[in-house]
């Protein structure tokens, strides 16, 4: 039976009737439903609408339909169902009788649909954080096992200076940080309980909204019923921050995929998650890699069908809404894959320490220390500049280093020059004029891995439980 039919004297057309149903994806929202009807039924039972037995008839028929999803795929293959909603009480007057269809006095499926998928965005979230902090950790551990070893940093894709394997991982580590903090941002914001709203206008029996906000961990109940009901500011805001997230996934892949190239060299890919060419023998190709990178564009995509669907609505309530479902339903899906996947390959890639130690030794990337050099022996900055491009020209026209061109030489282009110049060029010297908060100094380094440490647990403190 119809959730709606009794106004209705023709059925609907078979096409239209199969292709306005959203069980097909909605199904996900299951244990989502089971709780929230659950907390809607103590509420019918505490304003009189059900008696003891009929509240107790009522949660152990919502048991039963969870145990009974959670045994069988096949229970959920119902061609009747419009929506999980219907397909719950439909299961539910199968099993109790009519005690099933007191159920949904004073509610609408417009606050249904608004919280079971608040609780979704919000269960979502919470894995997500603890997978977040899993690969921070991985990207820190990495980190720390570098020690020392340089490597060439680059601006524009080239050589610009040398900086610590280990202050290029935690870039990442930062990255990934901020998306933490604005998934628990959005997570505060979608914590309100729609419950109690009714269609549009608000429940019509008194029910207790705040006791029911309280039951399903919500902060507060939706302050105004209109707003409750229509509101996906929350989805959209949830598929924003993992389009950020994956962005974040996709440079890291992109320079990953760089970096494992022979012409860089840097990094072994790891065989368990790379594959090979069906026609080259020698290939071996970083596939985790660019799938990560490939599907960024999709949850971009994802977000991007939110904000054009929502953009135009008026309030309240309207049918385009559930077309917000599949494009969230996908973006956590796709990100909960891939975050522990990523944080796999981390573990398991071959970083070459010594060709990346080597490539920060070469070229001219201690050209703006030299220029400091200058600076600290009070030449001015834009001179300190211009002197040690002239020497980068010598260096080129030879060809040879800067620490390779003779004292006297150095002394035709500004008498500042002394012989304590050639150990300013030293890499450790190069990593250590960088000793700022921030920078790639080892000691500042060393201090940055604990300071990360630190917030990683904390995430995985302040990050709650999924249920």
């Amino acid at each position: 039976m119809k959730m709606w039919s009794g106004r209705f004297r023709e059925p609907l057309d078979p096409d239209f009737a199969a292709w306005q149903r959203s069980f097909s994806f909605d199904r996900r929202l299951l244990r989502y439903e089971l709780a929230a009807s659950a907390t809607h039924a103590r509420a019918l039972e505490a304003v009189g609408v059900l008696s003891a037995d009929e509240l107790s008839d009522i949660l152990g028929g919502l048991e039963t339909i969870g145990r009974q999803a959670a045994a069988s795929s096949s229970f959920l293959d119902d061609t009747e169902a419009e929506d999980v909603h219907h397909f719950v009480e439909s299961q539910l007057a199968r099993l109790i009788g009519d005690a099933g269809l007191k159920l949904h006095a004073g509610r609408s499926r417009n606050e249904q649909i608004a919280t079971s998928l608040r609780l979704y965005v919000r269960a979502a979230i919470d894995q997500i954080l603890i997978d977040l902090a899993a690969l921070c950790s991985a990207f820190v551990r990495r980190a720390e096992s570098c020690e020392d070893a340089a490597m060439p940093s680059y601006t524009h894709l080239q050589r610009a200076e040398p900086v610590l394997v280990a202050h290029w991982l935690l870039a990442y580590v930062e990255m990934f940080l901020r998306d933490a903090e604005r998934l628990a941002d959005c997570r505060k914001r979608l914590n309100c309980c729609p419950l109690g709203s009714g269609a549009v206008a608000g429940a019509t029996l008194a029910l207790d909204r705040e006791q029911m906000a309280h039951d399903l961990g919500f902060a507060c109940p939706a302050a105004n019923s209109m707003d409750a009901t229509s509101d996906r500011d929350f989805a959209l805001e949830f598929a924003h921050s993992l389009s950020l997230l994956a962005i974040h996934l996709s440079r890291w892949a992109e320079e990953m995929i760089l970096f494992s190239t022979e012409e860089y060299g840097f990094i072994h890919l790891p065989e368990q998650f790379s594959t090979g060419s069906s026609a080259m023998p020698q290939k071996k190709n970083p596939d985790l890699l660019e799938l990560v990178r490939g599907k960024c564009g999709r949850m971009i995509g994802n977000a991007t069908s939110l904000a054009v669907t929502l953009k135009g609505l008026p309030l309240a309530y309207d049918k385009d809404v559930q077309e917000t479902q599949e494009p969230v339903f996908d973006s956590a899906e796709t990100m909960l894959q891939m975050l522990p996947l990523c944080a796999r390959w981390m573990k398991s890639a071959d970083f070459r320490l010594d060709c990346m130690h080597a490539a920060a030794e070469a070229g001219f990337m201690n050209a703006w220390a030299a220029a400091t050099y200058l600076s600290k022996r009070g030449v001015p900055s834009r001179r300190a500049h211009e002197i040690i491009g002239k020497a980068v020209q010598i260096c080129l026209s030879k060809p040879c280093q800067l620490r390779d061109i003779p004292f006297e030489e150095l002394r035709g282009l500004s008498p500042v020059f002394d012989t304590d110049f050639y150990e300013s060029l030293h890499l450790a010297s190069v990593l250590q004029i960088h000793d700022v908060p921030g920078g790639t100094a080892p000691t500042q380094v060393r201090q940055a891995l604990e300071d990360a440490k630190d917030r990683i647990a904390a995430l995985r403190n302040d990050a709650p439980v999924p249920v």
